[in-house]
């Protein structure tokens, strides 16, 4: 790079639906990634849908969603052509178990589990601090990620 400045790395966040959890660190290492880091993330059967209490999750704790989230296929960062991918993060179990195709430039997978807030039962509001609980358990476990990546 000129003048030494070091090239954004892209971290690829997967879950099985891309509706919630990767979502949710998706907005949170772009929030926090600066020039170092950006974030993109897809699953492996997306739902087509962001889940709106992950919307709202990442509101209250003021990290902006990209304007654009929307659930996609892993296959949009795998086929020919796409850009390199220098870090995959898998964030349920689901998506570790399964077999990934291969991302251009990614040379590095970490598993980092977190229950799924949309399997959450009970009121609205019960279910509204399930996504607010990841999501807190989330922000330590990048944070630490992104600083020994």
């Amino acid at each position: 790079m000129a003048n030494g400045a070091a090239r954004v790395r892209t971290v690829l966040v997967l879950c099985t639906g891309n509706s919630a959890r990767s979502i949710m660190a998706e907005a949170y290492v772009n929030h926090v990634g600066g020039d170092r880091w950006r974030a993109v993330s897809a699953g492996s059967q997306p739902t087509g849908r962001v889940n709106p209490l992950a919307l709202a999750a990442l509101a209250e704790a003021g990290i902006r969603a990209p304007a654009d989230a929307r659930s996609k296929s892993w296959d949009e960062f795998a086929r020919a052509g796409a850009a390199p991918i220098d870090l995959v993060v898998t964030v349920c179990d689901n998506a570790a178990r399964e077999a990934c195709p291969r991302f251009p430039g990614a040379h590095r997978t970490v598993h980092l589990p977190f229950p799924d807030p949309a399997a959450a039962t009970g009121s609205d509001e019960e279910r509204r601090a399930a996504f607010r609980r990841v999501l807190v358990d989330m922000l330590p476990a990048l944070d630490r990620l992104l600083a020994d990546a």
